[in-house]
C-alpha cells in the first residue's frame, strides 16, 4: 500500500539580512494509512518547522525545497486555493498551546463551526450544530449543549485542548498532525487525552504524525518513531526497536536523559550530547 503521506528530500530554510538559516536537511518520512509516526527531538531541532510546511503555514521568509507528497498529490506544488481545501480538511492540526490557538472572544461551538464552514459553506444550521456536537461528544467534553456557548478561558487546560481535537477531527481528516499535544497538562489529562487520540485512531484509522520532546509518551502512542537533530532525521525505526535497542549515539542520549525508578536521585541527570 502506498503511504498517505510520503516527504522526499524536504529543505527549509528561513531568508534574514543575513543570509539564509537552513532549520530542516533532506530529510525523508513517510506515513503510511493508519500509522502513528512520531517524530522527537530537543527544541529546536525542526520538528514543528516540518509539520508546518505540511500545511503551507510557514513564515512567508521560509524557502522549502523537496516533495511533501499527499495521497500522492505535491503539496508543495499545489495552487493556494487547493491547498486550502486540504487544510482542516483531509489534513488537520492540533498545535501546542490551546489559549493561542483558540480565539479568546469566540465562544468555543462557533470556533469548531467555523471549521465546518470553512469546507462546507453551504450547510443547513441543523446540520451544522449537529457536527458540532458529534465532534464535542467525541472527544467527551461534559455538557456539550450547555457548553457551546462559552468561552475558552471557562474551561480546564484539559477541556481546551480536547476542543482543539474537536475541531480538528470534526471534518473527519485522514492523516492528523499533533504538534505537543499533551504538553503543560498534568499527567491525568495527558493519559486522557492520549486515550482520546487512541481511541479516535481506531474509530476514524486515522494516520497520525505525532511530534514530542515527551519520550514516554511517544513510546505509547507511535508505530514508528523518527529522531531528529539539527534538522536531520537521525534514525528510523519501529518504536519498540527504537526504543529497547537504539542504533544512533544522539538516541541514546536522549533515551539516557529520561529518568526513571532506576536513576540514581544522587546524581546529576544526564544531558544529551550534542
Amino acid at each position: 500500500m502506498p503511504p498517505l503521506l510520503d516527504i522526499r528530500d524536504l529543505s527549509i530554510a528561513f531568508r534574514t539580512q543575513a543570509g539564509a538559516s537552513p532549520v530542516v536537511h533532506n530529510i525523508n518520512l513517510s506515513i503510511a494509512p493508519g500509522e502513528v509516526l512520531g517524530l522527537v527531538g530537543e527544541s529546536g531541532s525542526g520538528k514543528s518547522a516540518t509539520s508546518l510546511a505540511i500545511l503551507r503555514l510557514l513564515a512567508p521568509n521560509a524557502v522549502t525545497t523537496g516533495e511533501i507528497l499527499f495521497n500522492g498529490e505535491d503539496l508543495l506544488t499545489l495552487p493556494e486555493e487547493k491547498m486550502r481545501a486540504h487544510r482542516g480538511r483531509s489534513i488537520a492540526m492540533i498545535f501546542q498551546e490551546p489559549m493561542t490557538a483558540l480565539n479568546p472572544v469566540m465562544r468555543i461551538g462557533d470556533q469548531i463551526a467555523e471549521a465546518v464552514r470553512a469546507h462546507h459553506p453551504h450547510i443547513t444550521r441543523a446540520e451544522l450544530r449537529a457536527r458540532v456536537l458529534e465532534a464535542m461528544h467525541q472527544v467527551a467534553l461534559p455538557d456539550a449543549e450547555k457548553r457551546l456557548r462559552d468561552y475558552p478561558h471557562q474551561f480546564s487546560g484539559g477541556q481546551r485542548q480536547r476542543i482543539l481535537i474537536a475541531m480538528a477531527i470534526v471534518n473527519k481528516p485522514r492523516l492528523l498532525i499533533a504538534d505537543e499535544p499533551t504538553t503543560a497538562l498534568d499527567v491525568t489529562v495527558q493519559a486522557q487525552i492520549l486515550t482520546l487520540l487512541r481511541d479516535l485512531r481506531e474509530q476514524h484509522g486515522l494516520a497520525m504524525l505525532f511530534i514530542s520532546h515527551d519520550l514516554a509518551v511517544v513510546s505509547q502512542t507511535a508505530d514508528r518513531v523518527a529522531v531528529m537533530q539539527h534538522g536531520r532525521i537521525v534514525e528510523e525505526a519501529p518504536a519498540a526497536t527504537l526504543f529497547h535497542a537504539p542504533q544512533h549515539a544522539y538516541t541514546r542520549s536522549l533515551l539516557a536523559a529520561v529518568p526513571t525508578m532506576q536513576t540514581d536521585r544522587t546524581r546529576p541527570l544526564a544531558t544529551v550530547s550534542s
